[in-house]
C-alpha cells in the first residue's frame, strides 16, 4: 500500500485539543494527523501521551497508543491510568515491549499504520 501523495490528502481543518496550553498554542494538533513525541529520558513524553488520550476521552476520536522498547511496568501503568479516567474505551495500546525482538519493536507501529489505513474511523497515534 503506498500512502497518497501531499496534494492528494484532505486538509487538516479540525484542532484536537490535547490539554496542554502551551502545545495547543505553538504545536496545534489537527484531527486525523499523527503525533510523534520524542524527547530525553524522564522528560515527560509519556505523561503527555496520556494526558492528550484522555482529553479526548469524550470527543468521540479513537486514540492508539504505541509503546515500543517501554518497560512492561510502564506500560502496565499507562493501561492503568487510561482505564481510571475512563480513555482506555476508545484508546487501542499497542505494545512491543522492550524484552521483545528487535524486530517485532520494528514492526509493530507498520502494522498500526496498516490497521489505520484500511480503518474508516478518526484517530489519533501517540
Amino acid at each position: 500500500m503506498i500512502a497518497p501523495g501531499v496534494i492528494d490528502r484532505q486538509s487538516v481543518d479540525q484542532p484536537v485539543q490535547t490539554g496542554y496550553k502551551s502545545v495547543d498554542a505553538m504545536i496545534p494538533i489537527g484531527r486525523g494527523q499523527r503525533e510523534l513525541i520524542i524527547g530525553d529520558r524522564q522528560t515527560g513524553k509519556t505523561a503527555l501521551a496520556v494526558d492528550a488520550i484522555i482529553n479526548q476521552r469524550d470527543s468521540g476520536i479513537k486514540c492508539i497508543y504505541v509503546a515500543i522498547g517501554q518497560k512492561a511496568s510502564t506500560i502496565s501503568n499507562v493501561v492503568r491510568k487510561l482505564e481510571e479516567h475512563g480513555a482506555l474505551e476508545n484508546t487501542i495500546v499497542v505494545v512491543a515491549s522492550a524484552s521483545e525482538s528487535a524486530a517485532l519493536q520494528y514492526l509493530a507501529p507498520y502494522a498500526v499504520v496498516q490497521w489505520v489505513n484500511t480503518s474508516v474511523t478518526v484517530v489519533k497515534m501517540l
